[in-house]
């Protein structure tokens, strides 16, 4: 009996000693779970508010488990809570229902708002249990194991996540290059500084990588609703700019060469074969009617109505009649207009040399003669009225334009077209090009898409430069001998003023020391402004 008792009593010993040394175990364990926290770091979250991207990245997503058998999960900005259970070392995690907005984007183009669309769903997450492994908790899913870390640790990779260091891809740095591009052409060869700088360094600026993630708005990013540069940005996408733009060139204009010898006004008209060309291209690239319309604007060398017409035909937003809706081309249409605009002296001149013979760009052309301030004055109200009755759809531009001539040939609003020729323009030119160049951002501009856009601004600016010569080749042709036509005005009749005219005012002086051109090219230079805003018009009532 009694070595009944001392085996009975051995037995308690040994199972009270395994009983403590589990507890021990366990205790061991649940200090371990709620000391500092689990990471798991894995691929397969898109970085895009709405969802929409083709390809993934890798996020940190941070568990917490607290001793009131509790824990916190966050994930891309969302915080997940709930309660979990240890069972040796095996974790079973139970999750509350947590009620989750979704970002969509606005497609609405009458809301008058480009915030984001909400909508909310209550998500319940599906039970899940793991198992403590030392430093690691296996899910058995490599998106779902995690690594436990110290709580300074966490910190530090949640501000590395923010950097653009964790974020950059190559085609970020493909577009800072092409900012630092645009911005050496600018200081180094003098191409359109006033326009390429800013460009230049929005496109450095839309490319600094950023955190996204669905359904996480962090009003930063040019596409971000509620940031800065989308506030700023509203004035390309609602076309506001460009009217603003069209006062100050009117008020700048001088249209007295125009004036004093209208049948140059055809060169300007004839100059905008290009938009109709480049329409046709476009259409044949597979580009939707209003895509291909906005596209086709390049081909008028019109930074401005290339904005306005794409912010009204490739929005985004717009839905056709086939019930798709229409790409957001804003960016590379923009980009490409005024890279066109800016190279200028490097596209036109072999044009201008293949299509004329030595003997033509020698030709000089009768002096303008003097225009009274009267026709000045009358100018701009005839001519509002009259393309405004043709084309309608292209007020905001040719009203504008017109307006602000009226300004500064009435002589007695000097002070409005002062503010309109320096302080309004400079401002708006400013915010036009930051921000156009802003909208590069990598994820949206390196498309099959943009590409083809440039192509077909290379071929629409050089069509519409030898529509010019050829036009006003026919035109020398069919003139009297006494007043000669040079075809290389025809080259001016692109809406790229008056860089266009200083182009065929070097050639002429390169030909002839003595064969000064610029005041004849500025004709069909400025009808070409008003050309290119008609023929917008024009495509605008057709394709809306």
């Amino acid at each position: 009996m009694r070595k009944l008792y001392t085996l009975v009593f051995s037995m308690i010993l040994i199972m009270g000693f395994a009983i403590n040394s589990i507890a021990q175990d366990q205790g061991d364990t649940t200090a371990k779970l709620t000391s500092g926290k689990w990471v798991n770091h894995a691929d397969g979250y898109i970085p895009n508010p709405i969802g929409e991207s083709k390809t993934t990245v890798k996020r940190y997503k941070t568990i917490e488990f607290k001793r009131d058998n509790t824990f916190t999960m966050d994930s891309i900005k969302q915080r997940f809570t709930g309660h979990w259970v240890l069972n040796g070392t095996n974790l079973t995690m139970t999750f509350n229902p947590k009620k989750v907005t979704h970002l969509h984007k606005n497609t609405d183009p009458n809301s008058g708002s480009n915030a984001y669309v909400t909508t909310s769903e209550v998500l319940q997450i599906a039970e899940r249990n793991a198992k403590i492994e030392g430093d690691f908790l296996n899910f058995g899913n490599p998106v779902l194991d995690s690594e436990h870390n110290s709580s300074a640790v966490v910190g530090l990779k949640n501000f590395y996540e923010f950097t653009g260091f964790a974020n950059v891809t190559g085609g970020n740095l493909l577009m800072v290059l092409i900012g630092l591009v645009f911005i050496f052409l600018a200081i180094r060869y003098d191409y359109e500084p006033l326009l390429l700088i800013p460009i230049g360094t929005g496109i450095i600026i839309g490319n600094i990588p950023m955190f996204q993630a669905v359904d996480f708005n962090l009003k930063l990013g040019i596409y971000e609703p509620g940031s800065v540069m989308n506030i700023l940005y509203s004035g390309v996408v609602n076309g506001w700019y460009p009217p603003l733009i069209f006062l100050g060139i009117g008020a700048m204009t001088d249209f007295s060469s125009l004036i004093s010898n209208p049948r140059l006004m055809v060169l300007g008209a004839a100059a905008q074969v290009g938009i109709f060309a480049t329409f046709l291209g476009a259409l044949w690239l597979g580009f939707a009617p209003p895509e291909a319309g906005a596209i086709g604007i390049i081909g008028g060398a019109d930074g401005p109505t290339a904005i306005f017409l794409s912010s009204k035909l490739a929005n985004g937003m717009n839905v056709m009649a086939n019930g798709e809706t229409v790409k957001n081309l804003i960016g590379p249409i923009a980009i490409a207009a005024y890279s066109y605009m800016a190279l200028v002296p490097v596209i036109q001149p072999p044009i201008i040399n293949l299509l004329t013979t030595k003997k033509e760009r020698k030709i000089k052309m009768k002096p303008p003669r003097a225009v009274t301030r009267l026709e000045k004055i009358i100018f701009p109200i005839v001519g509002l009225l009259l393309t405004a009755y043709i084309s309608p759809t292209a007020l905001p531009l040719l009203g504008m334009l017109f307006f602000g001539n009226l300004l500064k040939e009435s002589t007695v609003t000097n002070r409005l077209a002062d503010t309109a020729s320096n302080a309004l323009i400079n401002t708006i030119t400013i915010l036009l090009g930051v921000t156009v160049g802003a909208s590069t951002q990598a994820d949206v501009f390196l498309t099959a898409d943009s590409i083809m856009i440039f192509g077909l601004g290379a071929a629409s600016f050089i069509v519409a430069t030898a529509g010019g010569v050829i036009f006003a080749k026919i035109m020398n042709w069919l003139s009297p001998k006494d007043r000669p036509i040079n075809p290389m005005i025809g080259a001016a009749g692109v809406s790229a003023v008056p860089d266009s005219a200083r182009v065929v005012q070097n050639m002429g002086l390169q030909n002839d020391p003595s064969n000064h051109l610029l005041m004849h090219a500025m004709a069909p230079n400025v009808s070409g402004v008003i050309g290119s805003a008609v023929g917008a018009g024009i495509l605008l009532s057709f394709l809306m």
